[in-house]
């Protein structure tokens, strides 16, 4: 598939929601080339909601335009990505690297980019946990679980036996992973968070959150050539927090079919001040917020997104409960 066209950009936002939701279902529908019925089904999730898209155009001051984005990629060498292995644009294969598996060895691929997984376009923000993974479906994929966006941040995916103590109550779990895990970061073993998308400031009158207050002033998606992957997934710390599935027991694997309770992990919004959590690719978070993925009640905010995952062939992961 050949690179996609880019349309001008003159680093204005639009104006209003609707404007800014059909720009993007517009650059969507051109770059992935989806059928008018998936387009129609994305389009039902996202008008079902108030707020859903990449931030209250009155209040948000993206930290970069996108044009200065596709020109940081232009010199960087970075071009576009159609993996055989996944067979869908801009996914990359994840695999146990660190066990010498290669990637003609993935049961699973994941995004390199918050979604709408599009480089240099802005993460889709105040979307619930819901809303993310009905999103994914529309779209053949599914939302990640925890230990599949780690290991795509670590640089080799782990076996869930290994990853979540299945049985024991969340707080156990969290304890129990994050005292046991390695830190690594995308980027590599020595923090350097320069390297991110992490120069975002919260909005002076923004102070818990919501929609009419706090701007959502993300970086365009992947325009931080070195906050990447081993794998190639790009912005995994900074830029938007990401929604995710964590499963309680084993067959809440998405990887499986099924979903569990909510997890977040990374977040731009207030580096700007102080690091409000610790954001290697194995930590962990505290129950913030949590309920079970598919609630109405889920949560959103201005900094959270997500990005999907889908299993090779769209068949459940033979691997996922072992």
């Amino acid at each position: 598939m050949a690179a996609p066209l880019v349309e001008p950009d003159d680093g204005k936002m639009p104006e209003t929601l609707k404007d800014q939701r059909e720009v993007l279902f517009r650059r969507m529908k051109a770059y992935f080339g989806y059928t008018e019925e998936t387009m129609a089904a994305v389009r039902q999730i996202v008008e079902g909601s108030s707020i859903l898209g990449q931030g209250n155009p009155s209040e948000t001051h993206p930290a970069m335009t996108r044009g200065e984005c596709f020109q940081i990629r232009k010199a960087a060498g970075l071009s576009y990505l159609d993996d055989p292995i996944c067979g869908m644009r801009n996914m990359v294969p994840l695999y146990k690297a660190s066990e010498g598996e290669k990637p003609q060895d993935a049961r699973v691929c994941i995004d390199q980019y918050e979604f709408p997984n599009m480089p240099c376009e802005y993460p889709v923000v105040h979307v619930t946990t819901r809303e993310a993974a009905l999103l994914c479906k529309a779209l053949g994929k599914r939302l990640c679980d925890a230990h599949e966006w780690e290991g795509a941040c670590a640089g080799s995916l782990r076996d869930p036996k290994d990853e979540y103590a299945f049985g024991r109550s969340r707080r156990d779990m969290k304890s129990i992973h994050n005292n046991n895990r390695t830190l690594v970061w995308a980027y590599g073993k020595e923090k350097n968070h320069a390297l991110c998308a992490t120069g975002s400031k919260k909005n002076k009158d923004c102070q818990g959150g919501g929609y009419r207050k706090c701007g959502s002033n993300t970086y365009p998606a992947g325009s931080f050539p070195k906050c990447v992957s081993p794998l190639g997934v790009f912005d995994q710390h900074g830029n938007a927090a990401e929604h995710m599935n964590l499963p309680m027991k084993p067959d809440q694997l998405a990887s499986l079919g099924h979903y569990g309770e909510t997890e977040m992990k990374g977040s731009w919004f207030i580096f700007g001040t102080y690091e409000a959590h610790e954001d290697d690719c194995h930590w962990r978070a505290p129950d913030w917020h949590a309920t079970s993925v598919l609630s109405t009640g889920s949560h959103s905010n201005y900094h959270l997104g997500f990005r999907c995952c889908a299993n090779v062939g769209g068949k459940p992961s033979e691997a996922a409960s072992k």
